[in-house]
Order: C-alpha cells, then structure tokens, then sequence
C-alpha cells in the first residue's frame, strides 16, 4: 500500500479514534465546547464525536471521500475555539498538561492542510 493509499486512512483512523473517544470520556470534551454555543456541552460532545465518526467512514470509502475529506477540513478549522478555549483554561494546570493545550492548537493547520490533500488525491484519481 503506497503512502497516498496509506494517508486517508490514516486520517479515517485519527478521526475514528477521536470520534470514540467522545463517548468513551464526554466529561473532557464537555469542558471545552465555548460556552457560548446553545445547549448543553454534552449534546456538543455527542454531536461532534458523532460527526467525527462519520467523516472516518466518508473518507475510508473511495467514492464519498473528496466530500468528506473537504468536510474534515472545515470540521477542523470549526473545533479550532475549543482547542483555544482548552489552552486558556489550561493555561495554570502543571507544565505537561499546559503543554498538551497550547500544543493542540497549532496543530490545526496540519490536520486542515491533511484533508485537503486527501480530498484532492482522491478528485484525482476517482
């Protein structure tokens, strides 16, 4: 399996495992959905969990996987003030945990720059 091959379901795989992870522990994504949103965190929590597992079949699935490789890419740039909202409230945790936080939010760029090539690879070759 060549990389191009291998890198949308590297990605199907990072979403799957966030997706889950939404429902395994909700109490850590409840804490950073901006309170600002209507509802509750945990309709949020679920809603986002349940929209990152359905990108990961969109983008393991060769005929859905442009749309949702480009979806992805705006679903990262869309969860981007909760990645900022965790480092704000992070920011007096111990120096590891302040790490993780304010490590996440560059981390953006690449995931957002990750689907877009996967959606563009898989226009090429569909």
């Amino acid at each position: 399996m060549s990389r191009s091959e291998r890198s949308p379901l590297l990605l199907a795989g990072l979403l799957a495992a966030a997706g889950t992870a939404h429902f395994a522990a909700p109490r850590v994504f409840d804490a950073i959905v901006p309170r600002g949103l209507p509802g509750t965190p945990r309709t949020w929590t679920y809603a986002s969990g349940a929209a990152e597992l359905a990108l990961a079949a969109g983008i393991a699935l060769p005929r859905t996987r442009p749309v949702a490789a480009n979806v992805a890419a705006a679903f990262f740039v869309g969860v981007f003030p909760a990645n900022v909202k965790m480092a704000v409230d992070w920011r007096h945790r111990p120096a590891p945990l302040k790490s993780a936080a304010y490590g996440r939010l560059p981390l953006q760029l690449p995931l957002v720059l990750w689907a877009r090539g996967v959606a563009r690879g898989a226009g090429r070759r569909s």
